[in-house]
């Protein structure tokens, strides 16, 4: 049988049909599989909006950097931050933040992290006290209680009211709000406000060596008197 034209042109284009298939699954085989999704990096994120110098040290020192960027990583909530500026630092009583140990320095950072994600007009809806990583706020050990007046946003931790100055960031996952007050929580700061109580069993005594003081006093003026009379 003769090969025609027609033969060599069909199996011309059969050729072409399958080489062109072959390729198309070669390189669709071959494509990279898409990255995922970097990983949101506050300590990037303060450092472009400057003046958050010390709070990033202690984000870093106490590895709660790290740890943010995991659980957000992991979950759907979201996270809210709010960042004290270094001159709210500055406010705080001469030594207060060195001397605090490595578990209230952790405390005191997750204080200052809600663990779900609130926009900003969002706030009203909120319930009190509202909740932070730092531990329960139901015990009273760590509250933290909200207040909105229009667009002002105020925050009071029982030793500190400050209200929210402004957004550093946002993006539906992650809120990061700027405060001018550091968040003192009750359970780190209010046994350094005020010296501690004397002991009703100490009182009761200084109470009685007063009185028995004052009584002594007065039979020895009496007795003065007497001799002065005599």
């Amino acid at each position: 049988m003769a090969i025609t034209k027609q033969h060599l042109d069909f199996l011309f284009t059969l050729s072409f049909i399958f080489f062109f298939h072959l390729h198309c699954s070669t390189t669709s085989a071959q494509a990279p599989a898409p990255a995922p999704p970097t990983p949101l990096d506050i300590i990037k994120i303060l450092g472009k909006a400057s003046q958050y110098t010390i709070f990033i040290r202690l984000l870093r020192s106490t590895q709660v950097s790290d740890r943010l960027i995991g659980e957000l990583t992991d979950a759907d909530d979201g996270k809210t931050i709010f960042a004290p500026t270094d001159k709210a630092f500055s406010n705080l009583e001469s030594g207060a933040l060195n001397s605090l140990n490595d578990e209230q320095r952790v405390e005191l950072v997750l204080y200052h992290v809600v663990p779900i994600y609130i926009p900003l007009n969002q706030f009203q809806t909120v319930s009190n006290p509202m909740g932070t990583q730092a531990g329960d706020s139901g015990d009273g050990a760590f509250p933290l209680n909200v207040t909105t007046a229009g667009n002002t946003v105020t925050l009071m931790t029982g030793l500190t009211k400050t209200r929210v100055a402004g957004t550093i960031y946002t993006d539906g996952q992650l809120a990061i709000y700027r405060v001018d007050q550091v968040l003192q929580p009750l359970q780190i700061f209010a046994s350094r406000s005020s010296g501690p109580a004397p002991a009703p069993g100490n009182s009761r005594k200084a109470a009685e060596k007063s009185k028995a003081s004052t009584l002594a006093l007065h039979n020895l003026a009496l007795l003065a008197f007497s001799i002065m009379v005599f």
